[in-house]
Order: structure tokens, then C-alpha cells, then sequence
């Protein structure tokens, strides 16, 4: 199998064929998610959530992404590796967001970055980092690094005015060279208007059923999952925990280890 680049998105929306991503943190998890035959890997700075526990992405730095954006990369061959650029890396300038940009793919070894937010903020510094040869993912209507602005995470994209602004977000993503464009926890309707509207493809996340491809985060779907959105396919969250429980009431019993658990 050929490596997955962002070449295989753009033929994916032409030919109607639905794009599959997953996120992953840890190398067994991207192990498994690529022999899963997903599309691509997202490394998220939602990590900063689901496996730093804290309350937010906001905490989140470029040595942490990098840090597990490498692990990720070592674990797949084939997938298309896209790393979050976290809170603050591209936000001082364009000259530290192509920095950072190149330390995703240098030292973490991803194929391509995703950024929030639109153009009319950030225009300079997509721009900058395509110049050097990074791919850019963009991403709007749910955007986590600007939840102290919008005042948590609601779903974007209710009110005229505000669909009107997406709809033109997505358009100027795409004409600043963007590849595809992740929307989140935006109407159904108004996901798929601005998918039939664009020539590179939309993934959703809350979006509904009509984007180019859908994004869930790993855990999501394995029983952690408390968005509506969230689907969960097992609950691996109660396996482990069946699991660990028995391992201490056999450990405070004396039945583990038995004899053929130790060495002679």
C-alpha cells in the first residue's frame, strides 16, 4: 500500500469516496487505528483533555505535540499523520507558527498541520507555513483554543450572521491553500451547504452526515465519549476497569500468581 498523503483527500471528494480519521496519542493506539484502515491520524491537542485530564486544550505545548507526535509516527507506515498546532504556536507570528510548523514534521514526523481559526486572523501565517512545503488542515465553527473567547464549547453556526461568517471562512481557507478543513459542532445543514461548496474536503466532528469524511476522537468511541456526538462502539472504559478489579481480588486472595506464572 502506498503512503496516504493530502494529494488522497482531494481525489477522495472526487470521487465521493467518504475520508476516515481517527485520533491517536500512543503507539500501540496508532498501531491499531492504521490497521483499522483509517485514512489518517490526527495527533490532537486534545490529549490535553483525554489523556493529561485537564479541563481544556489550553495547556497544551509544542514539546508535548511534538513528543507524542513522533510516537504516533513511528507506529504507522501507510496513514496520513496530521498534528494539532497547540495554543500559542502560531499565534505570535508567523515567523514562531512556521517554526513550530517544522518541528511537527522534523522532529515529529508528521506529513501535514491543522490550525484553528479563519484567514482573517491567521491568513499570514498559513500562508507562510505552505510556502515552506507543510501542508495546512484549517478548522472552524467549534474552535477548542478559542473556548475563554466564545465562552465554552458550544455549537457554532445557529444564527444567520454566523453561518454567513463560516460559509466565508471555509471559502478563504481553501483560497489560502488549505487542503481540507475539519468543522465542528456546526448544523448538519449548514456542514453539508459549505461542503458542496468547496473543491478540497470538509471533515466533520459534530457536523453531521454529509462532509467529505468524519473525525471521533479514539477514546470517544471506545466508551469515554460524553458529547453528543460521540459514539461508542465498545466500551473498553469497562473492560479495563472489569479487568483491573479482578487482578486486585486475586492479588488480595492469593490466587496470582500461580505456579506457572513464576520461573523455576
Amino acid at each position: 500500500m502506498n503512503k496516504k498523503t493530502v494529494v488522497h483527500f482531494l481525489e477522495q471528494k472526487q470521487k465521493k469516496e467518504k475520508i476516515v480519521l481517527l485520533t491517536a496519542y500512543d503507539f500501540p493506539t496508532a498501531q491499531l487505528v492504521e490497521e483499522a484502515g483509517v485514512d489518517g491520524i490526527l495527533v490532537g491537542d486534545s490529549l490535553g483533555m483525554v489523556v493529561m485530564g485537564g479541563e481544556n486544550t489550553l495547556k497544551v505545548s509544542m514539546d508535548i505535540m511534538t513528543y507524542h507526535t513522533s510516537i504516533v509516527s513511528h507506529a504507522v507506515k501507510n496513514t496520513l499523520v496530521i498534528a494539532d498546532m497547540p495554543f500559542l504556536s502560531y499565534q505570535i507570528s508567523p515567523e514562531e507558527a512556521l517554526k513550530n510548523a517544522g518541528r511537527l514534521i522534523s522532529e515529529g514526523g508528521a506529513q501535514a498541520v491543522k490550525l484553528e481559526g479563519p484567514v482573517s486572523k491567521y491568513g499570514d501565517v498559513i500562508e507562510k507555513i505552505i510556502k515552506a512545503g507543510i501542508p495546512v488542515m484549517g478548522h472552524i465553527g467549534l474552535t477548542p483554543q478559542s473556548i475563554l473567547e466564545i465562552g465554552g464549547y458550544k455549537v457554532q453556526g445557529r444564527s444567520e450572521a454566523c453561518r454567513k461568517r463560516l460559509k466565508k471562512e471555509a471559502k478563504e481557507l481553501q483560497e489560502a491553500g488549505c487542503f481540507s478543513i475539519v468543522l465542528e459542532c456546526i448544523p448538519s445543514d449548514l456542514a453539508k451547504e459549505i461542503t458542496e461548496s468547496l473543491d478540497i474536503p470538509t471533515i466533520g466532528i459534530g457536523a453531521g452526515p454529509d462532509c467529505d469524511g468524519q473525525i471521533l476522537v479514539c477514546y470517544d468511541l471506545l466508551g469515554w465519549g460524553k458529547a453528543r456526538f460521540a459514539k461508542t462502539y465498545i466500551n473498553v472504559r469497562e473492560n479495563m476497569k472489569e479487568a483491573f478489579s479482578t487482578f486486585v481480588n486475586e492479588v488480595k486472595q492469593g490466587k496470582y500468581p500461580e505456579e506457572k506464572h513464576g520461573y523455576t
